[in-house]
């Protein structure tokens, strides 16, 4: 038995002892997956124009609400009900729909499409959306589902390692455990988008499904089968206790929209988050303890017993002479989960050196990663434009792949960064600051230059003179810090490889290659 004071107790003990890292983890999720929608809403909405045009309405770079209104309006044009979508009803629709969506959704980039080609010829041109809904489901599985399962197990660890660190949510990507847990993960995904057209069967399956990432954030080798029944087992004469916990939020999220998706950020996620895991470690404790069927599948004994440092010394000796590269490499960190006694160890390819963001970068080390990070930024933008749009950066500025903003942000970020980069809340905020303002300045330059902005940000809910605006300046310090702590000393690393004639050429084949490309663009504006 468990009594929702219990957990909600415990969950804010935990928040007491790891606030700022239980921030970062829900607040990274956030951002990454489709999770906590309500809580990044306001970064990137869109205010919708408040009334339907069936002239113009059918293209593909549409918010998720305009989408679907849109799509209604067509399908309503010449019943009775076609003047409902107007005025108030469609404002209100649309504010519901953006609070409670997300950008990066099969269903949405599948619908921009359907919308484009209800007034548009099928033709090679929808290749792109297509293309927008495919990288759209290979984000879903392969990294939001991988993450969401990274985030439970986080939530599990933190529950006794205080010290558990922000980068566990990519534990899975570490140990090189993708495809199972990306494959059970689709299936929840699957069956419960089936069981949502029963409406009262698809509340009933969300309850029975809702503890699978926990048990493959415990176990990822746990085949499909048993996972769906554990969890079945484990929810049983619980979902109606665990609809009350859910239930006992409302007022939180409520009181949220008035903080514009603030307050779920700093306080409302990482508290919901550390209850249902302490909901999950007591009806996982219950069961193992009870020899239910299948509990041998929960093998994480250490997820509730911290081993003492003697214990350490005698498992690291007896452990040794096993095939994961853990077990040689392995150090007792204060606070942490021992992850050389993990059920699942990675390949030894897997296990590299410790990354040293606080390295020195010398002058071509920073022309190359000017011109990599450049180019990375306008992959980037473009399979984001190709999910949330199905366009193919009609915008762009350059011929080639290059944006030169990222490249100048990354490295300005990466050498003013050097004496915080201890303090990754603080090089997140640098980051974030320096993009705003280099943003600003070039879309102002440029319309003083040629009377237009690189960029219009003026549809945006929180823009600046529509020159930029905050979801913009949030996702560039996430990239900026994937860039700092992670891309820039791996990349250096390989370019370090190549003999020092191999680098400079390399240097000057991209920058000859760069300049040509301003100058053509130049030539035809």
């Amino acid at each position: 038995m468990w009594k929702r004071r219990t957990i909600k107790k415990k969950a804010i003990l935990l928040m007491k002892q790891g606030y700022f890292r239980m921030l970062s983890v829900c607040f990274l999720i956030a951002m990454l997956t489709t999770a906590y929608a309500v809580s990044t809403t306001f970064f990137n909405l869109q205010i919708p124009s408040g009334s339907v045009s069936t002239d113009a309405a059918f293209t593909t770079g549409l918010p998720n609400s305009e989408a679907i209104l849109d799509t209604a309006a067509h399908l309503l044009e010449g019943t009775p009900f076609a003047g409902l979508l107007h005025g108030m009803v469609y404002n209100t629709a649309a504010m519901l729909i953006d609070l409670f969506s997300t950008n990066i959704s099969v269903f949405f980039s599948f619908l921009r499409t359907a919308n484009y080609s209800l007034t548009e010829d099928i033709s090679i041109v929808l290749i792109f959306p297509a293309a927008g809904i495919l990288f759209a489901f290979v984000y879903q599985i392969f990294i939001s589902n991988i993450l969401l399962i990274g985030e439970k197990r986080f939530f599990l660890e933190n529950r006794s390692y205080p010290q558990t660190p922000v980068s566990k949510i990519f534990f899975l990507y570490k140990l090189r455990c993708v495809p199972h847990p990306a494959w059970v993960m689709f299936l929840r995904s699957l069956f419960q988008t089936l069981w949502n057209f029963t409406v009262i069967g698809g509340i009933i399956k969300h309850y029975e499904y809702i503890l699978i990432p926990y048990i493959l954030a415990e176990n990822p080798k746990i085949g499909r089968k048993e996972a769906f029944l554990l969890s079945k087992h484990l929810m049983r004469r619980n979902k109606w206790k665990y609809f009350l916990l859910d239930l006992s939020f409302a007022g939180w999220h409520i009181l949220s929209l008035f903080t514009l998706g603030m307050l779920d950020l700093l306080f409302v996620n990482p508290y919901i988050a550390s209850c249902r895991a302490e909901l999950y470690a007591v009806l996982r404790r219950n069961y193992v303890l009870s020899r239910s069927p299948g509990y041998e599948a929960l093998n994480d004994s250490y997820l509730e017993h911290v081993p003492s440092s003697d214990e350490l010394l005698i498992s690291k000796a007896l452990y040794d002479d096993s095939q994961g590269p853990y077990t040689r490499i392995s150090y007792f960190a204060p606070g942490q989960y021992p992850v050389f006694l993990f059920s699942v160890q990675p390949p030894l390819k897997a296990v590299r050196s410790p990354i040293r963001a606080d390295r020195k970068y010398d002058l071509l080390s920073c022309l190359f990663l000017f011109q990599v990070f450049s180019m990375f930024g306008w992959i980037l933008e473009t399979l984001f434009r190709l999910i949330n749009t199905g366009s193919f950066g009609e915008d762009a500025i350059m011929f080639g792949p290059w944006l030169p903003l990222y490249g100048i942000c990354g490295i300005l970020t990466l050498l003013l960064s050097r004496r915080i980069v201890r303090k990754p809340v603080f090089v997140f905020l640098l980051s974030c600051l320096l993009y705003a303002l280099l943003e600003y300045a070039s879309n102002t330059v440029s319309e003083l230059v040629t009377g237009s902005a690189l960029r219009d940000y003026s549809d945006f809910f929180l823009n600046i003179n529509g020159k930029v605006y905050l979801g913009g300046a949030i996702t560039f310090a996430l990239i900026s810090c994937a860039f700092i702590y992670y891309l820039a000393p791996r990349w250096t690393d390989r370019y370090m490889k190549l003999g020092h004639s191999k680098r400079i050429s390399l240097c000057i084949v991209l920058y000859l290659l760069f300049i040509a490309d301003i100058a053509a663009s130049v030539l035809v504006s």
